[in-house]
């Protein structure tokens, strides 16, 4: 008998173009007991040689391994960290690069039953502390280099590390040496804890969110079909560990598929690099982040014959003139989607589907999606909320430690994720930006994101954050920071030339009135952190020139 999981993957891979049918048929699978590393990634990995994972080296050099391979190793490493102390439920801290090993780890841990706590190798001494306060973590898997950051640290934590031996640390290499055949210690509940993430802050203290065996395994079914991955497909997320996206794309996802994992593993980011590996490297699937798009445009794409059949973006919007770009240059639209830490890929373009520019997309299958005006009632504007009844499998368990935050959120029935959005008479879904991040100009209702895109079509901006000014007559008025592409340097006739050209593309209350060259602040995630910037203009003295920064121009200066 086929297991319901596989059913209902095999279900979204039949109907990967026909998103009527998928959005009518699809169920999420109704589990009591599920272990995805057991239950599904070993049962597909059995005699199977295709090709699970492939790193490409900065020096040229590759690390290749079959299904059948990645399970007998992390069988290894699973037996080796339950000799290391490492039980059910235990929490452990992975800080690790894109290396096999954190994918021999997150492989094991699943096995064993324990929390997987992702952590970028970004962190300071100070947020490993907190992670491991509020996280209760027992046990560390670390990248030797990064191994210093434990010296002052909880005594008690189990310490492994990968790479050069450290002293008091054991060595996840001698893993390899362990026993090739795990047996689980019984059977893992799909309502079990399995990854404990902390969100990346833009706002405040980063929160807690906790995700089960079914929450994310199963819920990210949703994100293969999102991509439109299928077997045999070799598929690179740019992205780094530590964060829900390379838990989404470079893991879950593309394995749900069946597909190859693949990884460029430079030390820096080289667009022509990028855009020659996947050519060399027969890559037939991308995600990136809207950042690495910016930059890839930037090169010449039509003189690179990709192998590419599939284009997804998340994290951020895409902002429409990037998508245009990559398509007159290889005839494939990027397509957009939407999720969050707390979910799956919840909205999306899904293959085969007209895009429309700037959407970003439908409900994806087993999403009920409302837009929620501020008395909470459906309007064609408004928070992005998700129907808990029949609650999503997609969607994290709550905020560990803040049940009142929790129950907020899910207020009603409803998931609320704090993002706003438009909603078309089809049910395409445009971005309009986060909740906090919306503003009033002369009563008029401002989305940051719909001027950002704006200004990165002048070819001189490569980044832009568009946020609030204080200002006496109007309330505020919208002030544009902007990071430049290379190439260009701040003065007043290109800070003119970028105000003109969004005069001419922007309503009169959308009209940009002050720009700043800025080198733009942002999380160790990479996300831009526009609560910085608003609180930068609301501390300064109201209309006062000689308040004026460096490189800082306002348009009353040109028309004057």
């Amino acid at each position: 008998m086929t297991h319901p999981f596989i059913e209902a993957r095999d279900l979204l891979q039949r109907l990967r173009e026909d998103y009527t049918a998928a959005r009518r048929e699809f169920r999420w699978p109704q589990l009591t007991n599920f272990n995805w590393a057991l239950d599904f990634f070993d049962v597909q990995a059995r005699s199977n040689s295709s090709l699970a994972l492939w790193i490409v080296e900065e020096d040229g050099s590759t690390h290749r391994f079959s299904f059948a391979q990645m399970s007998e190793r992390s069988d290894r490493v699973a037996n080796f960290l339950r000799q290391a102390g490492v039980r059910r439920g235990d929490r452990v801290l992975v800080m690790l690069p894109n290396q096999p090993a954190i994918w021999d780890v997150m492989l094991a841990s699943i096995k064993l039953g324990a929390v997987i706590v992702p952590s970028t190798t970004q962190l300071t001494v100070d947020d490993l502390r907190d992670r491991i306060e509020r996280g209760a973590i027992r046990h560390a898997v670390v990248v030797s280099s990064e191994a210093h950051k434990f010296s002052d640290l909880a005594p008690s934590l189990t310490r492994i590390c990968a790479g050069d031996a450290q002293p008091g640390w054991l060595r996840l290499e001698d893993a390899q040496s362990a026993s090739p055949r795990f047996v689980a210690d019984g059977p893992t509940r799909a309502g079990d804890p399995l990854l404990l993430y902390f969100t990346s802050g833009t706002t405040a203290r980063p929160k807690l969110v906790l995700h089960t065996h079914q929450s994310y395994p199963v819920g990210h079914l949703s994100t293969m079909y999102w991509i439109g991955l299928k077997a045999g497909d070799v598929h690179w997320n740019i992205s780094s560990p530590g964060w829900a996206k390379h838990a989404w794309s470079c893991f879950f996802a593309p394995w749900n598929a069946g597909a190859t994992v693949f990884v460029g593993n430079f030390a820096r980011f080289n667009a022509r690099r990028v855009l020659q590996t996947i050519c060399d490297c027969g890559v037939t699937s991308l995600c990136a982040p809207p950042t690495v798009w910016r930059m890839l445009i930037q090169e010449d794409l039509a003189s690179y014959k990709v192998p590419l059949r599939e284009l997804v973006a998340a994290g951020e919007p895409l902002n429409p003139e990037v998508i245009e770009q990559v398509r007159r240059a290889w005839g494939i639209t990027i397509r957009d989607g939407f999720g969050q830490t707390e979910t799956s890929a919840v909205v999306g373009n899904s293959p085969g589907q007209t895009v429309k520019p700037g959407s970003m997309g439908r409900p994806l299958p087993g999403f009920d999606v409302q837009l929620l005006g501020p008395d909470g009632s459906p309007a064609q504007e408004g928070e992005v909320a998700l129907t808990l009844d029949p609650r999503p499998a997609g969607l994290m368990l709550g905020y560990e430690g803040d049940e009142a935050k929790t129950q907020d959120v899910t207020r009603a029935g409803r998931y609320r994720t704090g993002d706003v959005a438009s909603m078309d008479a089809d049910g395409t879904i445009t971005y309009v930006g986060r909740a906090d991040d919306v503003f009033k100009s002369s009563d008029y209702r401002i989305s940051p994101f719909e001027l950002e895109s704006v200004l990165i079509e002048h070819p001189a901006v490569a980044e832009a954050a568009v946020v609030p000014s204080p200002d006496s007559i109007r309330l505020s008025f919208p002030k544009a920071f902007v990071a430049l592409r290379s190439g260009f340097a701040p003065d007043r006739e290109l800070a003119h030339s970028i105000l003109q050209f969004a005069r001419g593309r922007l309503a009169a209350f959308q009209r940009i009135r002050a720009l700043e060259f800025y080198d733009l602040p942002k999380t160790i995630s990479g996300k831009i952190r526009r609560v910085e910037l608003r609180r930068l203009e609301a501390e300064r003295p109201r209309g006062a020139a000689q308040s004026r920064r460096p490189n800082e121009y306002w348009l009353e200066d040109f028309e004057a």
